[in-house]
Parts: structure tokens; sequence; C-alpha cells
């Protein structure tokens, strides 16, 4: 039972920048691995990045460099900096928290997703 309210989605220029914010409620968002997901219409939903309870993170190929998750866990909320924003990076993003157990993935959740388009 883990609930994500996401905010900070909008609309920006080329070469802008967003801050997405991800809180969670329950109490385990502590050791639960979190991630940014974005789709865009007619494509899969990727993974853009993700984050442990330990703090590694890994990044898509596309947002290396210019996107930075992290995570404040006083505050049970993920954050996705995203810098140089391209066109390309239109999307509806999505937080994912997950938890895993040593046999792999027990379960996860979603937040509502939030719309980002880049455009002029």
């Amino acid at each position: 039972q883990v609930q994500l309210v996401e905010s900070g989605g909008g609309l920006v220029q080329p070469g802008g920048s967003l801050r997405l914010s991800c809180a969670a409620s329950g109490s385990i968002f502590s050791i639960n691995a979190m991630g940014w997901y974005r789709q865009a219409p007619g494509k899969q939903r990727e993974l853009v990045a993700a984050i442990t309870s330990g703090g590694s993170t890994n990044y898509a190929d596309s947002v290396k460099g210019r996107f930075t998750i992290s995570r404040d866990n006083a505050k049970n909320t993920v954050y996705l900096q995203m810098n140089s924003l391209k066109p390309e990076d239109t999307a509806v993003y999505y937080c994912n928290s997950a938890r895993v157990g040593v046999l792999g993935l027990i379960d996860d959740y979603w937040g509502q997703g939030t719309q980002v388009t880049v455009s002029s």
C-alpha cells in the first residue's frame, strides 16, 4: 500500500530545465528502489532513471549527463532533475516504487504520471 504523488511537470523550451518530485507514502520507502519512467505516444514505457535504497543510480543512455535522480528518505521523496531538455524528452513521466527481495521483484507501485512537454 504505497501511494505516489508526483509534481513538477509542465511545458518548457528546448534547453530548459524541470525538476520532478515524487512523494511516497508508506513506511517502507527507505528500502524501496525508486525509478522514473516515461512514455511518449506510440512508444513503450521506458526506464529513465532509477535509484536503489543504497543510493546507486542508473540512467537511460538518452538522458545520461542531463538528468539526475536523487532521493531524500527523510521526506520520502524522489526527484528527477532534468536539464538541457530536448523535444525528444516530451512524454508522460511516471514515478515507480519497487520492493525487491532476494528472489527479485516483490511488487511495485506507480504514480499517476505527469506530462512533460519540451517545445518552442
